[in-house]
């Protein structure tokens, strides 16, 4: 595993963590798939932060061209995770975490691949 992809898999994981949290203590008191979009929210800090300074380091992209670029990135993968989180919770009757997890783990690998390729292009 390189140095890259590690970086990537702990700045992720604390940000699906922060996600999850936010959702676990929103969820109850508002629409399920608004406390899925606060937990974006606040997760997208994490996320961007801990991937210029760890993931992708060695970027060739100033900070603002990957912060916008990173924000697509993030919102085209909010868009998969919501969408699934939609159909597992709505469509399967899931329960609500289950669902986000299930919904975090595809837009992982599609963030990932959008993050290496372009976001942060090395």
């Amino acid at each position: 595993m390189s140095v890259s992809t590690f970086w990537f898999l702990a700045v992720g994981g604390t940000a699906a963590l922060t996600h999850l949290g936010v959702f676990a203590l929103t969820h109850t008191r508002m629409l399920p798939e608004l406390a899925n979009a606060l937990g974006f929210c606040i997760a997208f800090g994490v996320s961007f932060a801990g991937h210029r300074l760890l993931s992708f380091k060695d970027a060739a992209t100033s900070v603002g061209t990957s912060l916008g670029r990173f924000a697509i990135t993030a919102l085209a993968g909010f868009a998969s995770n919501e969408l699934i989180f939609m159909l597992l919770l709505r469509g399967l009757g899931l329960p609500a975490l289950l669902a986000l997890l299930a919904a975090l783990v595809f837009a992982a690998g599609q963030t990932f691949w959008l993050s290496r390729h372009w976001a942060f292009h090395r």
